[in-house]
């Protein structure tokens, strides 16, 4: 008997639980992910070392949030692509580059929203100076 798509359908906690689960699987065996946890932590301690406001907080937060994302789908395009193509093919090649490609320009777009909103007030904590 096939599945009616009533089996397919999951509750809002089967959801939430689904999405943990696959953070979870992230932190566990992806190594640069765990890599941007860390320097999320490092701005993070930066933020509240240099008393940043509200809204620099929120821009941060958009900049980690987009990082995180990014290498998110980047595991999920890996995995897919490795089941559908468990041999080497050029078109798979592409797909795992572009996603890599993805995760690179996230992080590379939060490392100048970090100097951008850190950088100043970091300069004048360490110089004593505004100018």
């Amino acid at each position: 008997m096939a599945d009616s798509p009533r089996q397919w359908r999951s509750t809002l906690g089967q959801a939430f639980r689904a999405a943990l689960a696959g953070l979870a699987y992230a932190v566990a065996t992806q190594r640069n992910f765990r890599i941007h946890l860390v320097a999320a932590a490092i701005v993070c301690g930066l933020g509240i070392w240099l008393r940043i406001d509200s809204a620099d907080w929120a821009i941060l937060a958009l900049a980690i949030g987009l990082v995180w994302t990014a290498e998110m789908f980047n595991t999920a395009i890996e995995t897919a692509v490795d089941l559908a193509s468990p041999e080497y093919h050029r078109l798979a090649k592409i797909a795992k580059d572009c996603s890599a490609g993805g995760v690179l320009t996230a992080a590379v777009t939060a490392v100048i929203v970090g100097l951008i909103v850190l950088g100043p007030p970091l300069w004048i904590r360490l110089l004593g100076t505004s100018g």
